[in-house]
């Protein structure tokens, strides 16, 4: 009977085990204390027997030459049985090697001691009854010729049946990069969808007069400051258009929060032209940093009586006018600028600020919900990289 090799591997162990417990069970018996009194009294009698019956020393002795040489004989046997094991795994391995060399010889058409690829091709056609094209029969022959002559020598050759694994698997990979390449397709054409929704065109002349509206929000909130300058000058139309604008705007009732929410929604529209929205964001920031004069005022008012001071009214006159004239310049250079269809982004600390709220198109970055990394990567490209170039060219 012919025993395969891991069944003669598995006798190897079995009878290695066998050994092992025979071993462990002849030690046990040599080795082995009874406990208690009872114990105590079976060891008296024991030592007893042995000490008045020499026969009996005998017969242990014996046992435990038996049981010695039941454990070599298991031992000889399992190094037999692995040394077969060895023997059936070779001739196996030199069986296949043969298959495979006359395989190849099949296939070698010509006789010269290599595959070309129309070999090759032949033997799958015969073989798998395959069709198979020319660049996948390409790569099939890159895979497998480690030496790089186009051909397979015998030493690279493997089996048809890897071949054809392989072929599986190539198809397998082109398949899947097809997919994603279609995904990523798609991906991209819905990106681009959303890009045409950003309005970062060059503004129209219509752009360019709305993006200077949004600047009477923080102007009719700061004419507060500039009370000591208009007074006595109603007659002056441009005062005098002031006072009624000031007046309409208090008179709604929470102007300024209904302003601050509008200019606020608007600007996050990205169909609207960005200096329109740069303008919004701008003139948000600038009524924000129009609080911060008014709370220094009253603080300094407040703690006057308290630490001795009398500040003379000049001081706060002479405070509030420079306040007034400083945003009245500062509002002045932002219309002319979006007038003339440039951002007005040189404002200190405030235009920076907006510039990161309000990016340029090529600034925005759309993150892909299923990996969490960007659609698009631009690695060459600093994120303020576009917004200065755009205003370089303006």
């Amino acid at each position: 009977m012919k025993l395969s090799t891991k069944t003669i591997a598995t006798l190897a162990t079995a009878v290695t085990l066998s050994a092992a417990s025979v071993n462990a069970f002849a030690s046990i018996g040599r080795t082995a204390k009874p406990f208690g009194l009872q114990g105590l009294t079976t060891t008296a009698k024991i030592t007893r027997q042995v000490a008045y019956n020499p026969s009996i020393v005998s017969s242990l002795s014996a046992v435990d030459s038996s049981a010695k040489t039941e454990i070599e004989k298991l031992r000889a046997m399992a190094a037999k049985l692995r040394q077969e094991a060895s023997e059936l795994e070779g001739q196996q391995a030199s069986e296949r090697s043969q298959a495979v060399e006359t395989e190849f010889d099949k296939f070698d058409t010509n006789k010269d001691g290599e595959l070309s690829l129309e070999e090759l091709k032949a033997a799958l056609e015969k073989t798998f009854k395959l069709n198979v094209p020319e660049d996948k029969l390409q790569r099939l022959m890159d895979d497998f010729d480690t030496s790089g002559d186009g051909k397979l020598q015998k030493d690279e050759y493997v089996s048809i049946g890897l071949f054809r694994n392989r072929l599986d698997s190539i198809a397998y990979e082109e398949r899947q990069q097809e997919l994603d390449a279609q995904k990523e397709a798609q991906k991209e054409a819905e990106v681009a969808q959303l890009m045409e929704l950003v309005n970062d065109e060059e503004p129209s002349s219509r752009d360019k007069i709305v993006s200077v509206l949004p600047y009477l929000f923080p102007l009719m909130d700061g004419i507060s400051f500039g009370k000591f300058l208009l007074e006595g000058n109603e007659s002056n139309p441009l005062v005098a258009t002031l006072a009624l604008m000031y007046t309409l705007y208090k008179s709604v009732p929470l102007g300024g929060f209904l302003a601050f929410f509008a200019l606020s929604t608007l600007s996050s529209n990205l169909s609207t032209n960005r200096l329109v929205r740069f303008n919004m964001q701008q003139a948000i920031l600038l009524d924000i940093a129009l609080f911060f004069p008014g709370l220094l005022a009253t603080l300094v008012t407040a703690a006057s009586p308290g630490l001795g001071l009398t500040i003379p009214p000049m001081i706060g006159e002479l405070s509030s006018d420079a306040v007034f004239v400083a945003l009245v310049v500062t509002l002045g250079y932002a219309a002319v600028s979006s007038l003339l269809g440039v951002t007005p982004d040189k404002i200190p600390f405030i235009s920076d600020s907006v510039s990161n709220r309000v990016p340029t198109a090529d600034m925005i970055q759309f993150i892909d919900p299923t990996t969490g990394e960007p659609f698009f990567k631009n690695d060459n490209k600093n994120p303020g990289d576009g917004d200065d170039e755009k205003n370089k060219s303006q």
